[in-house]
């Protein structure tokens, strides 16, 4: 029998306990997904919903731009290990107590690979309420994640 990893932390672990939607979008996708993932990211800020995500590919960088100046819990899950050193923008809400930074990784693990985002993209599911899907490229691994996750509450935009 296969255990899953410890998962390492930093943060407010009882932000896990909250109501968590996932948002995930693919590394390449229509310039239409913008302005969606946008407005959607505006209003989860505003009604105070807990999103989980990566905020790895692009689409998902913007969505954290807009969390950030909100006062609503994040938790970021990470393809590769927790550094010592975070970006700037992330000491503030983490210091606040409304991020937590979850990985399955140990520190020593310092670069994402195809294999790890696929990981963390399944443990977010795992974690969350629902799924958000702002794009899955037709082929991708994340039209596969989906495919494989049956059970799963995913919501297209």
């Amino acid at each position: 029998m296969r255990s899953e990893p410890a998962l390492h932390m930093l943060g407010d672990e009882k932000l896990l306990g909250l109501p968590k939607t996932a948002f995930l979008c693919s590394r390449n996708c229509p310039t239409r997904v913008v302005a969606k993932s946008r407005d959607w990211a505006v209003a989860q800020r505003e009604k105070g919903r807990c999103v989980i995500s990566g905020f790895h590919s692009r689409i998902e960088k913007e969505v954290l731009r807009h969390l950030l100046p909100g006062t609503q819990p994040m938790i970021l899950v990470l393809a590769r290990g927790i550094m010592p050193r975070l970006e700037p923008e992330l000491r503030k809400p983490l210091d606040a107590g409304r991020l937590l930074i979850v990985s399955r990784y140990a520190e020593s693990v310092t670069h994402a690979c195809e294999e790890s985002c696929f990981h963390r993209n399944r443990l977010m599911m795992a974690l969350a309420d629902e799924t958000v899907v702002a794009y899955a490229a037709p082929g991708g691994s994340l039209e596969r994640l989906c495919r494989e996750s049956p059970g799963v509450s995913i919501t297209m935009l």
